[in-house]
């Protein structure tokens, strides 16, 4: 099979769109990073890049949409990647495993993770959008781990969301230590002592 046949190719409108997207969305973690969320305004941003409001708008619903992303693409890689670890695995280290995604899409562009990461952690209302995104995944994960814990049925339920939302805790956690440390600390490790602390 020849590469021109091996798969579906994006037209160029796509590419142009993506392209689009992605300067868009550097602009504009740069802006909020170097002014503050709260004070960089759409209309800012537009004039910055030089495209109408309505553009942005486009791209993207609204501007908290630039810093927290699609949680749930995310949030169903964390799944499948949790459902892919072997089934008689510690429980605890598959949760930890499950976060490889979020681990990856960080340090695949570590300039800009560290931007989201600042601009989260400083803006009371991206924190509480990242709280419901952590509430997404733990739907998303709760039927897997609950089919895993083990124990009384009529505790699983429960003793699932205890462990999904400790292992959340660890991931802000860790991904905090990150940012403090302006990313000069491998976000692995860090991952690893924070479930390794709970695990001991």
């Amino acid at each position: 099979m020849t590469e021109a046949t091996s798969g579906p190719r994006l037209g160029l409108r796509e590419i142009t769109r993506a392209s689009v997207r992605e300067q868009i969305a550097d602009r504009s973690l740069q802006m909020f990073d170097e002014r503050g969320f709260d004070a960089t305004t759409v209309d800012d941003i537009a004039a910055a890049i030089g495209i109408s409001a309505r553009s942005f708008f486009r791209y993207f619903p609204a501007k908290e949409d630039v810093v927290i992303g699609d949680p749930t693409a995310l949030g169903q890689a964390v799944r499948d990647a949790a459902a892919a670890r072997p089934v008689d695995e510690p429980l605890w280290a598959t949760l930890r495993r499950a976060f490889d995604p979020v681990q990856l899409t960080t340090v695949g562009d570590e300039v800009r993770g560290l931007r989201i990461m600042r601009v989260m952690m400083s803006t009371p209302t991206l924190r509480a959008r990242n709280l419901e995104k952590h509430i997404l995944w733990a739907r998303q994960l709760e039927p897997l781990v609950e089919s895993r814990v083990g124990g009384p049925v009529d505790t699983r339920r429960f003793r699932a969301q205890t462990l999904i939302h400790a292992a959340l805790a660890c991931l802000d956690v860790a991904f905090a230590e990150w940012t403090a440390r302006d990313g000069e600390v491998d976000i692995a490790d860090l991952l690893d002592e924070a479930f390794g602390t709970l695990r001991h």
